[in-house]
């Protein structure tokens, strides 16, 4: 393995917690490192997007309850 490679997997979180894996010094350089990428983050509004609750089921085709 080169070492680019390397050192794409020493964040990996999967081999993280192998003991000797990265010391914890290091692993916080690298978080330190990492851009920020909070402007791509999007708000969601979960109260606009569920149905109303007394909405009634269609019950069209594909739906469980037209058997």
């Amino acid at each position: 393995m080169n070492r680019d490679s390397m050192n794409a997997l020493r964040l990996d979180r999967r081999l993280m917690s192998r003991r000797g894996w990265i010391s914890r010094d290091e692993l916080e350089h690298q978080l330190q490192a990492l851009p920020d990428v909070s402007d791509k983050a999007q708000v969601v509004d979960l109260a606009s997007e569920a149905p109303a609750p007394d909405a009634p089921d269609e019950g069209g085709p594909g739906s469980s309850t037209g058997l």
